[in-house]
């Protein structure tokens, strides 16, 4: 679990590094991001951005065409998660995918792409219920789905993000799992607790449509004790692992509104502290004194 922790850093700063000397072109620059990765739909994380709206589809960045899908001229009759699909291959096994949008004639496979060259039209195939795109990053050498929100040009954004609520539950005691408001009750029994975080982004431009943070941090009595960050999402054994200190089944993370840590809590106080941050390095925090029996 170490290595892989130290893996996960080194990934982190190269992308970081990365996105300073290169950034990718929004994919449908005049629609709206009404989904962002890591974003919670029902119990799953959100693998890229959905966008709602109107226009032509653009190349994110430069690169060869490796695939295109048209539901048309498909020879099954079992309609596709994507719809109408496409994928570019940028090199070193990063490629975007462009999927649910208006199926129609496209550029086709083998064909060099540069940024900002259409490639489809905005609208509405496979699983969606309005007109736009779903895009996502997926690196296949390391098989992990990546935030590009990290490669993107950025959006202004000078809005923090916001925090309903703070939850605990016990995990040790197979008979009392309950969930506890830590606003609404100071005193716990010793135990082992899992925390989760009700937390939302917005961006400054949009109309307020709630958006995945970028990073939770969880601290007792000053430590942190806990990492929920949402720069790549890795599938192992057709499971997909998000990072939480290490890789960790999303399934989990994903049960309550984000499950960031879980903690001993002993006799005594205890000072926690939540801290939020979003990709534009805004932050929101909380602090909660608990007193336990």
């Amino acid at each position: 679990m170490k290595n892989e922790v130290q893996k996960t850093s080194l990934i982190t700063v190269l992308l970081c590094v990365c996105a300073v000397a290169w950034t990718m072109e929004w994919p449908l620059p005049e629609a709206e991001l009404i989904r962002n990765f890591g974003y919670n739909d029902r119990g799953r994380p959100v693998l890229g951005f959905v966008f709602e709206g109107d226009g032509q589809v653009l190349a994110a960045d430069t690169g060869e065409l490796i695939f295109s899908r048209s539901e048309k001229n498909t020879a099954s009759r079992l309609p596709s998660a994507l719809g109408a699909w496409s994928a570019i291959d940028h090199g070193d096994g990063l490629v975007s995918i462009y999927g649910r949008y208006k199926d129609e004639d496209t550029v086709q496979p083998r064909q060099r792409v540069n940024t900002g060259m259409p490639v489809a039209t905005a609208g509405r195939s496979g699983w969606s219920g309005r007109d736009g795109l779903y895009f996502m990053l997926y690196d296949r050498r390391e098989r992990r789905w990546v935030n590009a929100s990290m490669v993107i040009n950025p959006l202004p954004d000078t809005q923090p993000p916001q925090i309903f609520g703070v939850q605990l539950r016990n995990t040790g005691n197979m008979t009392e799992d309950r969930v506890i408001e830590v606003n609404q009750l100071r005193n716990i029994g010793q135990g082992r607790y899992a925390v989760s975080v009700n937390t939302i982004d917005t961006q400054f431009e949009s109309r307020g449509l709630p958006l995945a943070p970028h990073r939770i941090v969880c601290s007792i009595n000053g430590e942190e004790v806990g990492v929920l960050s949402f720069e790549t999402i890795s599938t192992w054994d057709g499971r997909l692992m998000v990072n939480r200190n290490g890789l960790f089944p999303a399934q989990r993370v994903y049960a309550n509104p984000f499950e960031i840590a879980e903690v001993q809590f002993n006799r005594g106080q205890a000072q926690l502290e939540i801290i939020v941050y979003d990709i534009a390095g805004n932050s929101q925090n909380t602090n909660v004194r608990i007193i336990i029996d």
